[in-house]
């Protein structure tokens, strides 16, 4: 999901400024307990989620139940499950029997009256309700959405990816640990239409002015994209012939937005025939692709993608690459689509890895680029994108705390992917391991660590120090470089310690070719005559200093 908010039309980037202080985080109890897989979560692994919900958007309500089946790993009697205020537990059930639980901020402390015995599955039903949080300004302030269509009706959705899933129902809220399947079941007042993830089973009339809709998810859902979209909906869809054979794609626009919707999300067919390219078979086949019109921006809701860009081209009719390339396509077909497979078939173990979501989202829409109007214009839109870049904090910040790190996320971490592309340097290759880390990877959690010696296997090389670089420090490699007669001499700043990444420069005037540098300077023989000639390859994602007379020692 794109979490960034604009000030205008972009954002320039900052200056890093050296040994700068910056105010260190504080991370509370609650932050642990909401971001560690704990003692209390650890001995069990959720296999089943089976969600009731009752939606009334008279009073901004809701309330239901969630049987939450699970495996044994290791006996124990302790379960943490998740649930946040102002919400509240009425009762957990197991066996038949009451179960005593004690409220900690967030989180509940349930003790299980029965033995739990290693590798046998049980089920625990907990019934809640209460009024959930208000997204104010979604999806990037997360909640429930209550809204009005232009028509008066009412339109009802949820959007919880920072904010988790336990924002309004009970689970257990770590994102390491996803259900094998899941059904949804959402009953709201007549005559409302609910689209939720999966496909719908069941549409039953309740006779008290009420309808529930039972969807189904059939393969593993990480829990923040479980969502309810309430609304005047009508649906229309079409079969996509595949990698993996017949998809259906599902569209489900407000009923009087379906003539704009049928024109502009034809798009979302050249989106899938091009990520189908680069990153293998769409991830979800058996549960289909949606695209759902929203009462926010867009969020990537899988198998049920949310859509809210006003049926216009770019990000709400803007080009964030600053190229007017971007405003020849859908924003939010394509960056949310992208993370069905970057986010949702594989997505992070710990909310500190979240640029495995927004990096290769963000980096897949310069591919999409590539898909419509070849490679240079991909690469003219990522390297565009270097203007919202603030450098302004890590991207990756501490781990078991549910913390997210900088927006740079998004438009800088495309680009370290950009330039790790060149890094490669065979574009058949490069595909090969992107599509190599969604099977490799697939339907998983993961952690960063593992995405990063993956891509260091199948790359040949050790990217460390360019995934520490790019994803720990606020500091853009600078190349410093003098040209004197014959000699071209250079070396890298603003590095961590062993930064040695290659980079094409001119060795001759308009050919690029590698050089290797370190952080002591070396030379190499050159034809330049002079530094107005010398250049680095702008894919690279650098700065470049000529430090002149005696810059060179």
């Amino acid at each position: 999901m794109l979490k960034i908010r604009f000030a205008g039309f972009g954002i320039l980037a900052l200056p890093v400024v050296l040994g700068a202080q910056r105010p260190q985080p504080v991370y509370t109890h609650a932050d642990t307990l909401r971001g560690t897989d704990g003692p209390a979560r650890s001995w069990w692994d959720v296999t089943f989620y089976d969600l009731h919900v009752r939606v009334n958007p008279a009073d901004s309500s809701v309330s239901g139940r969630t049987g939450i089946t699970y495996r044994v790993l290791r006996p124990d009697r302790l379960m943490q499950i998740d649930l946040q205020e102002p919400m509240q537990v009425d009762s957990m059930i197991q066996d038949r029997r009451a179960l005593q639980y004690r409220r900690d901020g967030n989180a509940f402390f349930v003790t299980l009256a029965a033995p739990q015995r290693a590798r046998a599955a049980y089920t625990i039903t907990v019934y809640f309700h209460g009024k959930p949080r208000a997204a104010r300004n979604p999806p990037w302030d997360g909640g429930f959405i209550w809204r009005r269509d232009s028509l008066g009706n009412t339109w009802v959705a949820t959007a919880n990816e920072g904010l988790g899933a336990s924002a309004w129902w009970p689970d257990k809220d770590w994102l390491g640990d996803e259900p094998d399947s899941q059904r949804i079941a959402v009953t709201v007042p007549n005559p409302m239409v609910d689209v939720s993830n999966g496909r719908l089973r069941t549409v039953r009339p309740n006779g008290d002015g009420t309808t529930t809709w039972e969807w189904f998810v059939e393969e593993p859902i990480n829990n923040y994209d479980v969502e309810v979209n309430a609304g005047d909906y009508t649906d229309y869809g079409l079969i996509y012939q595949g990698e993996d054979g017949p998809l259906t794609m599902d569209f489900w626009p407000l009923a009087y937005h379906l003539a704009a919707a049928q024109r502009q999300w034809a798009q979302a067919v050249p989106m899938m025939k091009c990520f189908e390219h680069w990153f293998g078979p769409y991830p979800w086949y058996e549960d289909g692709y949606k695209l759902i019109e929203a009462p926010h921006l867009g969020m990537e809701h899988q198998s049920g993608v949310a859509y809210g860009n006003g049926f216009e081209n770019g990000y709400l009719g803007r080009d964030l690459s600053h190229t007017g390339l971007g405003l020849a396509w859908d924003f939010i077909i394509v960056h949310e689509s992208a993370h069905e497979w970057w986010g949702n078939n594989i997505t992070m173990k710990d909310q500190a890895d979240m640029w495995i979501h927004e990096s290769f989202a963000n980096y897949a829409e310069s591919l999409y680029e590539e898909c419509q109007e070849g490679k240079a214009a991909g690469e003219r839109y990522v390297i565009g994108t270097r203007a919202n870049i603030r450098n302004d904090r890590p991207i990756i910040p501490a781990h078991g705390v549910n913390a997210e790190g900088s927006g740079d996320m998004y438009y800088k971490g495309g680009n370290m992917l950009n330039t790790i592309r060149q890094l490669v340097n065979d574009d058949a290759k490069w595909r090969d391991i992107l599509r190599g880390l969604q099977t490799t990877f697939w339907h998983r959690t993961v952690t960063g660590a593992e995405v990063e010696s993956y891509m260091s296997h199948r790359a040949g090389m050790d990217l460390s120090k360019v995934f520490q670089q790019y994803l720990t420090t606020t500091m853009v490699p600078e190349l410093e470089y003098r040209v004197a007669g014959d000699t071209l001499s250079y070396r890298w700043t603003h590095v961590v310690p062993g930064f040695a990444m290659p980079v094409r420069v001119t060795l001759t005037p308009g050919n690029y070719s590698f050089v290797t540098p370190t952080e002591q300077w070396q030379s190499v023989r050159t034809t330049l005559g002079g530094p107005a000639a010398f250049a680095v390859d702008e894919n690279f994602y650098v700065t470049a200093r000529d430090v002149g007379v005696g810059g060179a020692r």
